[in-house]
């Protein structure tokens, strides 16, 4: 595994950490469908989240989340409706969000959690 794969990981495994702490269940990770991969399906109470994780060792390059594009959200998109077909899934409402995680060389992570982004 390279590194950047490892710091993806770890940087997955904070944000499924942090979604569990606010009381959500992941129904998924890393789930692959013809547009690409959705990193966690979760549920917050009646609503399906899709979540997209971004993880940076710092934040030369911007912060995580702004790594995300309307692109990548279009196919965030196409993807829930995929998973949600493919899972014959029934759910009051559908949303999509993103963690940020920044990895600083010293001390605690940092997570921001963007909710609802589209």
């Amino acid at each position: 595994m390279q590194a950047k794969d490892a710091v993806g990981r770890y940087g997955e495994d904070l944000a499924v950490r942090h979604l569990e702490d606010k009381g959500w269940r992941i129904v998924e990770r890393n789930w692959r469908g013809e547009a690409g991969e959705i990193d966690v399906v979760a549920m917050d109470g009646a609503t399906l989240v899709v979540v997209e994780v971004k993880t940076r060792s710092g934040t030369g390059f911007g912060f995580p989340s702004e790594a995300v594009t309307v692109r990548k959200l279009t196919r965030l998109r196409r993807l829930a409706g995929q998973w949600l077909t493919e899972h014959d899934a029934r759910v009051a409402a559908v949303r999509i969000d993103v963690v940020g995680i920044v990895l600083p060389r010293r001390g605690a992570a940092q997570v921001d959690h963007l909710v609802g982004v589209i």
